[in-house]
């Protein structure tokens, strides 16, 4: 098991002890990215909390400081990116399925994950899949993208894997960080992260009375930090 998947698992235990109840918003979801904000493009503190005792990734612009835009990294890359901020940096968001799914779903993660130049500085995406007692039973992760997985050049690198979501998942938890091991930034970098659920096939699809349509309970991330404060 890597460092980077060890410090996945801390983080997800630290974050159930500060889960809070959250309202849902209904729709169908088969085919939409889930993370909200993962190309970096708006407010990085209302769509990603941190652990506590580390930052929250960062998002920043395209440029001279970070990666270039012609450097290696999407063709739809938008203005910013994540990179890490300090020495320890990691984000999660929290996405609630409104009842236990009861047939396995197939589903994508991917993102562009890359680092600077020769330094090991890394980026690592790591979803789990929770129950309804906040227990996970399952996991996907892409990268970290190492330098010699780049040539030691600057840039992000296109990652995915598709598995199934399993049976019982009433919960996923996204979890972004970034390891600083040279430097003195944390140039842990990411863009265009998603994850999409497939639609099952039409004989393995619900009744309307059942789970016709799975119901996507976005965390209200800014309300739930602010619920988290003492005496707020």
């Amino acid at each position: 098991m890597s460092k980077n998947t060890t410090s996945a698992r801390h983080w997800l235990g630290a974050a159930m002890l500060a889960l809070a109840a959250v309202g849902a918003q209904a729709g169908p979801v088969y085919g939409s990215n889930l993370i909200v904000n993962g190309d970096a493009e708006t407010d990085v503190a209302s769509s990603w909390l941190a652990f506590d005792g580390y930052a929250r990734p960062q998002a920043v612009a395209y440029g001279p400081n970070w990666v270039l835009p012609t450097q290696p990294g999407p063709a739809d890359r938008g203005k910013r990116m994540f990179a890490g901020d300090g020495a320890r940096t990691a984000g999660y968001q929290l996405l609630d399925l409104a009842g236990t799914l009861t047939r396995p779903l197939s589903f994508k993660l991917s993102g562009w994950l890359g680092g600077w130049a020769s330094q090991g500085d890394n980026a690592l995406l790591y979803v789990s899949f929770l129950d309804g007692s906040d227990s996970e039973i399952g996991h996907a992760t892409i990268g970290p993208v190492k330098p010699g997985d780049r040539g030691n050049v600057t840039g992000l690198f296109y990652r995915e894997v598709s598995d199934w979501l399993p049976v019982g998942t009433s919960r996923l938890m996204f979890s972004l960080s970034m390891e600083r091991l040279g430097g003195g930034d944390n140039d842990g970098y990411a863009d265009n992260l998603a994850f999409v659920l497939d639609a099952p096939a039409p004989s393995l699809v619900p009744e309307p009375a059942g789970l016709s349509w799975l119901v996507l309970g976005v965390l209200a991330l800014a309300v739930g930090a602010r619920r988290r404060k003492p005496g707020a």
